[in-house]
C-alpha cells in the first residue's frame, strides 16, 4: 500500500529535528537560566547537561554542526538515564525516564542521518548521508 506522507518526508523530518532541538534547549534554559519554570542549576554536572541542552539543542534546531551536536546530545541523555533514572528501576516507564531515553535515541538517529533540508548545514553545503 503506498505511502501517502512518502512524498513529505524530509520536510517532516526538518520540523522533527526543529520541535526536539527546541525543546530540548528549552530543558537547557531552564537549567542555565532559570526560566521557564526551572531553577538555575549550581551544581558542576547540571552546568554542563544545561549547556549541552542550550546550546546543543539550538544547534540542533537551526540544523548546524548537526550530527556533533545531536551525538553529543543523545550521549548526555544516555548518561541521565542511567545516572538519575535507572537506578530506581530498570524500565522508563516506572523511573520516569521516558523522554531521556527517547531523546537519546532520537539524537542518535539525528546525528547518523544529517540535518537534511531547512538547515543551516545544507545552506552551506555541509556534507549529507549518501
Amino acid at each position: 500500500m503506498p505511502n501517502p506522507l512518502a512524498r513529505h518526508a524530509e520536510p517532516l523530518f526538518a520540523l522533527l529535528r526543529i520541535v526536539a532541538g527546541f525543546l530540548f534547549a528549552c530543558h537547557g534554559a531552564q537549567k542555565l537560566l532559570g526560566v521557564l519554570g526551572g531553577e538555575r542549576a549550581t551544581d558542576a554536572l547540571y552546568l554542563t547537561a544545561g549547556a549541552i541542552e542550550l546550546f546543543g539543542g539550538t544547534l540542533i534546531a537551526v540544523g548546524l554542526l548537526t550530527a556533533p551536536a545531536a551525538f553529543i546530545a543523545s550521549g548526555e541523555m544516555a548518561a541521565a538515564y542511567f545516572i538519575s533514572h535507572a537506578p530506581s528501576s530498570f524500565w522508563p516507564i516506572l523511573n520516569d525516564g521516558e523522554l531521556a531515553a527517547l531523546y537519546a535515541f532520537l539524537f542518535l538517529y539525528i546525528a547518523a542521518r544529517g540535518a537534511g533540508p531547512l538547515s543551516v548545514d545544507r545552506a552551506l553545503g555541509g556534507r549529507e548521508r549518501a
